[in-house]
């Protein structure tokens, strides 16, 4: 089974002075603003998206339901996964580059032992999709439990 999911996004402009939007299919993001100021000097987010977030999002909710998925089928049903992933882009010779990505996971699984969540939560920083597809930039998880 194939799933396709489809973005576009619409630049206008130099690459400093210009602006762009992004939107879905769905209109999850419609029209959503990104733009160099939005991307570099936007700590607050107020002024629009960027790349990098997009890209944490998307890590963060498909490691977050890979995480399920594998505590599920150990038996035990997740009582809270909170997952944040920090993607940083850095200045290269050449231009900027992705240079390291953090999943930052606290965990609660009533029941489950501490070794095996741990054993899960790496098996599924490994196997989800996304950080498949990242697999050239190196990714680590900082990883808090409970039960």
């Amino acid at each position: 089974m194939a799933t396709k999911r489809n973005a576009t996004a619409v630049w206008n402009g130099t690459g400093i002075e210009g602006k762009g939007n992004l939107s879905t299919d769905n209109h999850f993001f419609d029209n959503t603003p990104y733009s160099f100021k939005s991307r570099f000097e936007n700590e607050d987010g107020k002024l629009g998206t960027n790349p990098e977030e997009l890209m944490a999002a998307a890590h963060a909710g498909c490691y977050a339901m890979a995480l399920s998925f594998a505590v599920t089928e150990a038996g035990f049903t997740p009582d809270e996964l909170k997952v944040k992933a920090s993607v940083v882009l850095d200045s290269v010779e050449g231009g900027f580059a992705i240079t390291g990505i953090t999943l930052h996971l606290d965990g609660k699984v009533t029941g489950m032992e501490e070794s095996k969540f741990m054993e899960l939560a790496q098996g599924a920083k490994e196997g989800c999709p996304i950080s498949k597809a990242l697999s050239s930039v190196p990714i680590t998880l900082e990883a808090n439990f409970t039960s």
